[in-house]
């Protein structure tokens, strides 16, 4: 499962929202597949950019992965080790590709998920900002936010509360 990360979730919920709002989607177009919209968000390539550096090599995002060697030099391995970069796996393309990640499926309500088809907008939509959920809630336990500067506050606010009451 990719390493979860504030920049790869992001990347997963815009893309879903693009989606929704009608962004090209054609499963059979390397470019403008399930993983071809997320690299266009990951990597500000276009869906004609990322078809073509595709056409270079063989077969669709699962083959093109199988076969991905990161010295290659060949422009669809440049583009797949950059995904890798965001946290991603090969696995996780591959799954996102057949929408076919367990632990994002178990998520999704049982009637809905064995109806999911890899091809379809509104599952990928679906799939993505459940996958999103799902990455959010590994990192959440691991982000510490520093609250020092609400002490200060309180103080501050304290301090005024009782200058109001001695001046009453």
């Amino acid at each position: 499962m990719a390493h979860a990360n504030a920049a790869l979730i992001n990347a997963l919920r815009r893309t879903a929202e693009k989606l929704a709002k009608g962004a090209a989607y054609q499963w059979g177009h390397m470019g403008s597949c399930n993983c071809g919209n997320l690299a266009q968000e990951l990597t500000q390539l276009t869906k004609a950019e990322i078809h073509q550096f595709a056409m270079q090599g063989r077969g669709d995002w699962r083959e093109q992965v199988e076969e991905f060697c990161p010295t290659s030099g060949l422009p669809m391995d440049l583009l797949i080790a950059d995904l890798l970069n965001y946290g991603l796996t090969t696995t996780d393309l591959q799954n996102l590709e057949r929408l076919s990640d367990k632990k994002v499926l178990a998520r999704i309500p049982v009637e809905k998920r064995y109806e999911l088809q890899h091809n379809v907008r509104n599952d990928v939509i679906l799939y993505m900002n459940e996958w999103a959920r799902l990455l959010e809630e590994e990192l959440l336990p691991h982000v510490k936010i520093d609250l020092s500067f609400m002490n200060e506050e309180s103080e501050e606010v304290l301090l005024n509360q009782e200058e109001t009451f001695q001046l009453a």
